[in-house]
């Protein structure tokens, strides 16, 4: 979605126009190099927005670097039950046919998305395509285990999920559907985090989604 609040008769704004500097999204989050029977179950969704500053780089004003400022929270339900022990956190890989009704992490962090951005757009055209790509940045402030089943229920903060996150991006799509596809180039947990039968747990995000800009 893009919503234009330019004047295409107002020639001072035609050549100094900007786009797309706020983003909403939601994506559904894919785990990649699970562990050996380790599935995701439930929705494991995710939630992005924020603000970018557009800074074209041409006369046309159609490419542009873009950089930027959000926030995210992502879950991912999964039937690796997390539990917090004295000596740290716990993974347990549960058996087929156990009953509980989710198991999830979920983090919340502050992002720095950095694009580079080509559309063909004008002053004063409102539908138009785009394609940005480039890099997003991000440090998680809070990671949540959860479990819930019908006998017990726990949540706890899990420091175990790396603080420092990066991955490449891209969105692209016209005027108002537009895909948002992230891929970690970093792992979700700290090296060394494995399970109870001392299987690495090497989870990468991949996040795909749709993503409204609006100017």
């Amino acid at each position: 979605m893009s919503i234009n609040a330019q004047s295409s008769g107002d020639s001072a704004v035609g050549s100094k126009y900007l786009e797309d500097q706020f983003y909403v999204g939601l994506n559904y989050n894919f785990l990649l190099n699970k562990p050996d029977n380790v599935t995701q179950s439930n929705l494991s969704y995710g939630l992005q927005g924020g603000i970018i500053k557009d800074i074209p780089i041409n006369a046309r004003r159609n490419i542009a670097f873009g950089i930027g400022l959000g926030y995210s929270v992502n879950s991912y339900f999964t039937n690796l039950q997390v539990t917090e022990t004295t000596d740290g956190f716990q993974y347990r890989v549960l058996e087929s046919g156990t009953s509980f009704k989710r198991s999830k992490i979920e983090t919340h962090a502050i992002e720095m998305p950095i694009e580079f951005r080509w559309r063909n757009s004008t002053a004063d055209s409102y539908k138009f395509w785009r394609v940005y790509t480039g890099v997003k940045l991000g440090y998680v402030v809070g990671s949540r285990s959860k479990f819930v089943s019908m006998d017990e229920k726990f949540s706890f903060y899990n420091t175990d999920t790396v603080n420092f996150q990066y991955g490449i991006m891209i969105n692209l799509g016209y005027n108002t559907f537009n895909v948002h596809a992230y891929y970690a180039l970093n792992e979700f947990f700290e090296s060394g985090t494995q399970t109870v039968d001392n299987s690495n747990i090497d989870f990468t995000p991949l996040r795909i989604g749709i993503i409204f800009y609006i100017l």
